[in-house]
């Protein structure tokens, strides 16, 4: 069982203890994304990701990196719509060189302005690699068809116009306001004690900033007719997403919406892959996913076909949303859609790092945290009757979507 501390600060800490493991993973959580960005500072949340690895007041931007190397460490960092990370995974007698590391950068670097300068470079080569990858680029043209000119909308990494004009006061302003003790977790899992790991955390974060929290721009949704977004690129197959609004993170039915998307595309017995993939041939990838965020959410197919298949795959897609809207799913397909997430979340927690993320996040984007076996619950509490309702509620016309990237001009009408 996990232990969480919260401090007088605000700052949270989380242990979790494993005995079968000989490794630990020390994770710094921070509620400060892309999606507390203004338009004009787009992209500087992940741009300062960066800039933290470029060199500490106790360690020289070579020594960041070459710290962990000497001792076969995994580390690295991450950013997205409403959170970033920082994280080390070490064999667990280097526990406190991890822990060391992790706070070093999250509170002491320097952002010089040189470093800036050099990394612009790279993360507009990281822009043009997505924008080269279809599957990669897919799930931005889906949630700026989706949120459009609002930061929901934007691309984490960026505009290469702000990317180019950021200066280093704006990457220190960010940071004051969002780097911050109530707005920060600190989660390890490992072969460590927690009461010796808490008091050690506590120590090297101690000097954290402890100012309040800025909070972001609620995400507003608006749609009355199906819509659709093209991003014309000249390629061999067109890569899309066909989905509907959904449920955010607090909706009492985000765990049937969870068990839907895993029924229409979670696995390779599911409805859409049988149809899509296995009776026709007419595509390698086909995956339905349910996103939950703190104040919206959706359930999208994604799937990539030959570019004259499109209107084949589509119709496919939408006579399976419009048919869960109409008949009840059986029995025996609905528990396999459960068993198959339950196994999939005991499969997954079975490293350090995938611990320290469960109960990080969860504390960071709800407050609340859950055990593998309360999710499991809450899995297995859906019905069938759960099932069609919320088919009939986000399977509408008013909320359906189709985002598309391929050498493709003309729109699509979308009914269901």
């Amino acid at each position: 069982m996990p232990k969480k501390i919260t401090l007088a600060n605000g700052l949270r800490i989380i242990i979790v203890p494993m005995k079968n493991t000989q490794a630990v993973t020390v994770l710094a959580l921070v509620g400060a994304g892309s999606k507390y960005e203004t338009k004009e500072i787009n992209g500087l949340a992940h741009f300062l990701e960066h800039m933290l690895f470029k060199g500490t007041k106790k360690r020289s931007k070579l020594e960041v990196v070459e710290t962990l190397d000497r001792i076969g460490g995994v580390y690295n960092a991450f950013t997205e719509k409403e959170y970033a990370g920082y994280f080390a995974k070490v064999a667990s007698a280097h526990f406190d060189l991890a822990l060391d590391w992790v706070s070093d950068i999250f509170l002491n670097s320097k952002i010089p302005q040189r470093e800036i300068e050099a990394e612009r470079g790279v993360i507009i080569e990281e822009i043009n690699m997505y924008l080269d990858t279809p599957m990669m680029y897919l799930p931005d043209i889906w949630e700026k068809l989706l949120y459009n000119d609002q930061p929901a909308g934007r691309l984490i990494l960026g505009t290469k116009e702000n990317l180019r004009s950021l200066v280093r006061k704006q990457f220190l302003d960010y940071q004051a306001k969002h780097y911050t003790a109530k707005n920060t977790i600190v989660c390890v899992a490992g072969n460590i004690d927690l009461e010796s790991a808490a008091a050690k955390v506590k120590k090297c974060f101690k000097n954290i900033n402890q100012a309040l929290p800025l909070e972001k721009a609620k995400v507003i949704e608006k749609q009355t007719r199906p819509q659709s977004l093209i991003h014309f690129k000249k390629t061999d197959q067109t890569h899309f997403c066909l989905g509907v609004r959904g449920y955010d993170l607090f909706h009492p039915q985000r765990y049937a919406q969870l068990v839907l998307a895993t029924i229409l595309g979670g696995n390779m017995s599911a409805r859409l892959w049988l149809a899509i993939r296995e009776k026709r041939g007419l595509a390698y990838y086909v995956h339905t996913a349910s996103e939950t965020h703190s104040d919206s959410g959706y359930l999208a197919t994604s799937v990539g076909v030959d570019n004259r298949k499109i209107k084949e795959v589509i119709a496919l897609i939408l006579k399976e949303y419009k048919s869960l809207k109409n008949k009840k799913v059986n029995k025996a397909e609905l528990q396999k859609a459960k068993d198959y997430l339950k196994g999939t979340l005991s499969l997954s927690l079975e490293s350090s790092d995938a611990q320290t993320l469960f109960y990080g996040m969860q504390e960071l984007m709800s407050g609340k945290i859950l055990t593998p076996k309360e999710k499991c619950a809450r899995i297995d509490q859906v019905t069938t009757n759960d099932i069609i309702e919320v088919a009939k509620d986000i399977f509408r016309p008013e909320k359906l979507n189709l985002a598309l990237i391929g050498p493709l001009k003309d729109k699509f009408k979308l009914t269901i």
